[in-house]
Parts: C-alpha cells; structure tokens; sequence
C-alpha cells in the first residue's frame, strides 16, 4: 500500500471531464482517476476550504458515521478493472471493531479528505494507473539499474550459490 495525497482536480481537455490526481509523498507517481462533476465539485469545496450553509452528501455521511460512534480510520483504493476503480472505507468503533464498506473512488476521496482520513492506493493499482511525475529520477534510477545489471560477472551467481547451500546446510 502506498499513502497518497489530493493533488487537484484537472479537466480532460478531449472530454472535458473532471480528473481526481493523487500524488504520492515523494511526488514520483500521479495517480489520475476520471470522477463525476458533483464528486469533483465536492473535492475542490474541501481542498479550497469554501463553507456551505447546509450539509453536503459528504458532508452528510461524515455526520452519519461520528454520530453512529465510528470514525473513518483509511480508504483504500484497492482495485481497477476495465478503467474502473474501486475503493474501500475502513470505519472502527471505540472498541475496535472494523467496518469495510465499498464506495467509488471520487466518493471514498471526499470523504476521506473531510474526515483527515489517509489515502492508500495498493501497489497493484499504481503500475497498472499511475503516471511518473519525475522522468529526470526515473530515468537516472535506470542508468543505475543498467550499469549494476552490466557490472554483473558470472563468478557472482557461484558465489550467491556457494552462500546459499552453506545457509541451507545450516539449517
């Protein structure tokens, strides 16, 4: 699992609809999910810290679970197929119990950003969804990883073999 942050709300400039991007802490990996106008709309209220004078649905359910003697403890966003995201808030009580409830991404975010809750996106999801924010590291780290690979001699795999049967015969 990987925590990541609400970087923004960006607009697909072919469609024109609202992109939720989530970064990780390091801001090497963004995480775009494609979200409805009114999940947009309800992110940006929060990030931008603009009041409304009732409860919004969010709003609303945050109420729902304090009120009911739970707290959103994490989201997960834990799972994509054909483009679709799925995602998961864990709620305990005050004994511990945990309540697992599925809900859309966009809808797990606003929550999850008015209650201070982390975001977790499992690693399965990053390399099928995520874009690199950092080709400069990216590609540094694979120069690193192609020098090791080049600097590797065959009289290395006998060594890692001779230190394997030793810790096998130890054992």
């Amino acid at each position: 699992m990987i925590e990541m942050k609400v970087m923004g709300i960006a607009l697909d400039t072919r469609t024109g609809s609202p992109i939720v991007v989530l970064h990780d802490k390091n801001n090497r990996k963004a995480l775009p999910i494609w979200i409805g106008s009114a999940e947009a709309s309800a992110i940006i209220r929060k990030i931008e810290n603009l009041k409304v004078t009732r409860p919004m649905t969010h709003d609303l359910f945050i109420n729902l679970i304090e009120k009911t003697g739970y707290k959103l403890d994490k989201i997960e966003i834990n799972d994509v197929e054909k483009e679709t995201y799925y995602a998961t808030l864990f709620l305990s009580d005050e004994t511990g119990k945990v309540v697992e409830i599925d809900a859309r991404p966009s809808d797990a975010i606003a929550v999850a950003i008015r209650a201070d809750a982390p975001i977790f996106v499992t690693t399965n999801v990053i390399s099928n969804g995520s874009v690199s924010t950092d080709s400069a590291k990216d590609e540094e780290e694979a120069q690193e990883f192609k020098k090791f690979v080049q600097s590797i001699k065959p009289s290395d795999f006998d060594k890692l073999m001779r230190d394997t049967d030793q810790f096998e015969s130890d054992q």
